[in-house]
C-alpha cells in the first residue's frame, strides 16, 4: 500500500502523523512512505530522518494526496484539503465529525473513507488514540489557564497556589475522565482548590481515593455546577460523547455568576464546546471575553507542544496503520470490533451512530431505521468481501440499533452454475431470548423492536441473502422523503 503523511494545514499545527520508526516499520511490512517535505520539522524531526528510515520526500501536498492509497494524518482536512479527498481513499486522522457540518458533507461528498482517531475502541471499552492527547490537553489546560488567569491577559490576576496569608484559587474541572483526571493533577500540584465533577459516581470514587486532599469530587448536576461557578476563578470543560457533540453544561446565563476575570478553558471545543459561549479559536489568538469572562477555546491545544504529542500520538496509532495496511480496514474491523468503531464514513455513507445521530433531522423510529439500514448495506458489504473466498462460511447477522434489531442466517458459497459467488438466506430467524421476549417464527430478515416486541418483515421472495439486503434498502429509499434530512 503507499502511504502518505502529509504536513498539517490547520493553523498552528506542529504535528505530524508519523515518526521515523513508523516509515521502518510499514516499510519492512512491504509499504510504501510518502511524507510531504518539512512535514516534521513542527515536531524537531528533519526529512533526512524520515528517508534514512525508508520513506520518499514528496513536494506538494497535491502530488502526495494524489499518489497516496492511505493518508495519515493529525488533524482533520481543512478546506483547503476537501478537493483532495478522492472515492476509494483512505483517511486516519482526528476527524471531530460532530462539531462540523462542513467538514462532514465534505468528506460524505467525496466518496472517502474517513477512519477516525477518537472512536476507536480497545477491549475495555477506552478511546486507545484519544487518550495521548487528552492527558496532554488536560495538563495544557491548567498550564493555560493560570497564564491567563494574570492581568496583562485579561484575568483577575491570581496565582493558582497562592501564598502563605493568600487563599488559592478555585479551579472547577466539569468531566472525571482522562482530560478531567489530569487536569486536577496539575491544578492540585501547583496549590489550587481543586473540584471536580462527573456523573458517574463509581468514577467519582476512584478519583477521590487517588487524588490528594485539596481535590474534592461532586456530583455533576444543573445546581452543583452553578454552585461552583460561583467560587471558580478557572474552569475547565472536560466532557467527551465519544463521536458526539459535547453536552452543554455552562450557558450563557451562567457566565453572570462567575467573577469577573474568571477563566474558562473548553477543553471540549473540539466536540463543539461544553459551554454556551465556546467557539473555536486559535493559538495564534487564542482567547476572548464575553460577559467578563475569559474564553479559551484552542481547537489543537497539544499542536503548541508538537514534538511531545507527535510522540505520544504515533505510539498509540501505529499498530491500526499497520493492521489497515497489511489487512485492509474491512479484515482489520473484522478482527478487531473496537477498530471498526473507528470507521465513521465509507463511500458517502456514515457508518457510526454517534455521528449520525448529532446530524439528524428527523427523530424517532423513521431515523433510528434508515440508520440502521444504510449501516446493514455496508456491513453485509464488508462480510462479502471478508468472507467470500471461504466457501461453506456460515454464521448469522445479528445488527443491533437503539431498540432495532435486524437478523438473518447466511452462507456464502460457490454458485457453480452462474460463476459467481452468492450469499444465501435461511428461511426463518429466531428471536426468543431474555431480552427479545416472546418468538417470532418470520421468514427471512427482519427488523424486531426489542422493547415492543413487534416485527416488521418483507416476503421471502428467494433466499438469497442479497435479496434480502435490497429489499430492505428499498425500505429505506421508501421511508427517506419522511426522515427530513
Amino acid at each position: 500500500m503507499i502511504i502518505g503523511v502529509p504536513k498539517e494545514a490547520k493553523t498552528d499545527e506542529y504535528r505530524i502523523g508519523m515518526i521515523p520508526a513508523g516509515v521502518e516499520i510499514l516499510t519492512r511490512h512491504g509499504h510504501k512512505v510518502r511524507i510531504q517535505a518539512g512535514a516534521g520539522a513542527g515536531s524537531g524531526i528533519p526529512d533526512e530522518a524520515f528517508t534514512a528510515a525508508g520513506a520518499t520526500l514528496v513536494a506538494s501536498a497535491d502530488d502526495l494526496w494524489k499518489q497516496s492509497e492511505l493518508v495519515i494524518k493529525v488533524k482533520e482536512p481543512q478546506p483547503c484539503e476537501y478537493p483532495l479527498l478522492r472515492p476509494g481513499q483512505l483517511v486516519f486522522t482526528y476527524f471531530h465529525f460532530a462539531a462540523d457540518k462542513t467538514l462532514s458533507a465534505a468528506c460524505l461528498k467525496s466518496g472517502a473513507t474517513a477512519i477516525a482517531y477518537e472512536t476507536i475502541t480497545d477491549r475495555q471499552g477506552r478511546l486507545p488514540c484519544l487518550t495521548p492527547m487528552s492527558e496532554i490537553a488536560g495538563k495544557m489546560s491548567i498550564q493555560e489557564g493560570a497564564k491567563f488567569l494574570e492581568k496583562p491577559q485579561m484575568g483577575r490576576g491570581i496565582l493558582l497556589g497562592g501564598v502563605p496569608g493568600v487563599a488559592r484559587a478555585n479551579v472547577v474541572i466539569l468531566g472525571g475522565g482522562v482530560v478531567g483526571h489530569n487536569a486536577a493533577k496539575v491544578a492540585a500540584g501547583l496549590g489550587a482548590n481543586v473540584t471536580l465533577m462527573d456523573i458517574n459516581l463509581d468514577r467519582l470514587r476512584y478519583l477521590a481515593d487517588v487524588m490528594p486532599a485539596n481535590v474534592s469530587t461532586i456530583y455533576s448536576d444543573p445546581q452543583n455546577i452553578r454552585a461552583a461557578l460561583k467560587e471558580a476563578d478557572l474552569v475547565v470543560g472536560a466532557v467527551l460523547i465519544p463521536g458526539a457533540r459535547a453536552p452543554r453544561l455552562v450557558s450563557r446565563e451562567n457566565l453572570g455568576l462567575m467573577k469577573a476575570g474568571a477563566v474558562i478553558v473548553d477543553v471540549a471545543i473540539d466536540q463543539g464546546g461544553c459551554i454556551e459561549t465556546s467557539r473555536p479559536t486559535t493559538h495564534a489568538s487564542p482567547t476572548y471575553i464575553v460577559d467578563g469572562v475569559v474564553h479559551y477555546c484552542v481547537t489543537n491545544m497539544p499542536g503548541a507542544v508538537g514534538r511531545t504529542s507527535t510522540i505520544a500520538l504515533c505510539n498509540a496509532t501505529m499498530p491500526y496503520a499497520v493492521k489497515i495496511a497489511n489487512k485492509g480496514y474491512e479484515a482489520a474491523a473484522a478482527d478487531d470490533p473496537g477498530f471498526g468503531q473507528g470507521i465513521n464514513m465509507v463511500s458517502g455513507r456514515v457508518t457510526n451512530t454517534a455521528v449520525a445521530e448529532t446530524f439528524k433531522r428527523g427523530t424517532g423510529t423513521c431515523f433510528h431505521l434508515i440508520s440502521l439500514l444504510c449501516f446493514v448495506d455496508w456491513q453485509f458489504a464488508r462480510g462479502v468481501k471478508t468472507f467470500g473466498e471461504q466457501p461453506g462460511k456460515k454464521g448469522r447477522h445479528v445488527l443491533h440499533h437503539h431498540d432495532w434489531q435486524w437478523e438473518a442466517g447466511w452462507e456464502f458459497r460457490h454458485d457453480l452454475s452462474e460463476g459467481r459467488r452468492t450469499a444465501r438466506g435461511d428461511s426463518d430467524h429466531d428471536h426468543s431470548g431474555p431480552h427479545l421476549g416472546n418468538r417470532c417464527a418470520c421468514r427471512g430478515p427482519a427488523l424486531r423492536n426489542r422493547r415492543r416486541g413487534d416485527c416488521r418483515r418483507w416476503p421471502d421472495r428467494r433466499s438469497a441473502l442479497s435479496r434480502h439486503v435490497e429489499e430492505l434498502l428499498d425500505f429505506r429509499d421508501q421511508l427517506l422523503p419522511q426522515a427530513h434530512h
